[in-house]
């Protein structure tokens, strides 16, 4: 099911992959409310941030990086995920925030990140994407960014290849160093 992005996109996926009929676009809806409530419920339970995530937010913060979130999850998902971690995401120092509600296409359409960079005032070859997922790496590259690919536990299989570079963790990027603002600057197509 998570090759197919956006959550309501994904239930009507799996009903129609089912043979279920008869469900509106108003039962995906509330459906989609439930399971966003109760994954609002088990997430601080279950999460914390992958390695090296934390460490480059900083380093970008610290260098005055201007920085955004286009993601195909609601936005309430995203600050959901932040209170889950304490706070370590620091959503408010994000200048943009685009999630699934803002745009009606879903990765790998490029809306999401033509929206953010909209948003930053920025042009594609100013601004690069770190990517864990197939789609998410299409919709980067379809919008013109550069885009460093790191495979989460649930994407290790995907084909990533269109990625610009492509990290085990950002914790270290295959040499015993993180990735860092410097090594994202040297990624080029």
């Amino acid at each position: 099911m998570l090759k197919v992005t956006g959550g309501k996109e994904r239930i009507r996926h799996f009903t129609r992959s089912e043979g279920i009929t008869g469900i509106s676009d108003e039962d995906i809806a509330s459906l989609h409310r439930l399971k966003t409530t109760r994954y609002a419920e088990l997430l601080p339970q279950s999460v914390e941030l992958r390695p090296g995530v934390e460490r480059l937010i900083d380093e970008c913060l610290s260098r005055s990086i201007r920085l955004a979130i286009a993601t195909t999850t609601t936005e309430a998902n995203v600050e959901a995920l932040d209170q889950a971690v304490g706070g370590a995401l620091k959503l408010s120092q994000f200048e943009a925030i685009v999630g699934g509600v803002t745009v009606p296409e879903k990765k790998p359409s490029p809306q999401v990140y033509e929206v953010a960079l909209a948003k930053l005032g920025l042009k594609p070859e100013e601004a690069i994407a770190i990517e864990d997922a197939r789609a998410g790496v299409l919709a980067a590259r379809g919008a013109g960014l550069r885009c460093l690919a790191s495979p989460s536990f649930y994407t290790v299989e995907h084909d990533l290849s269109q990625a610009t570079a492509i990290v085990d963790r950002l914790s270290d990027r295959g040499d015993g160093k993180p990735v860092t603002v410097d090594y994202l600057d040297l990624l080029s197509d």
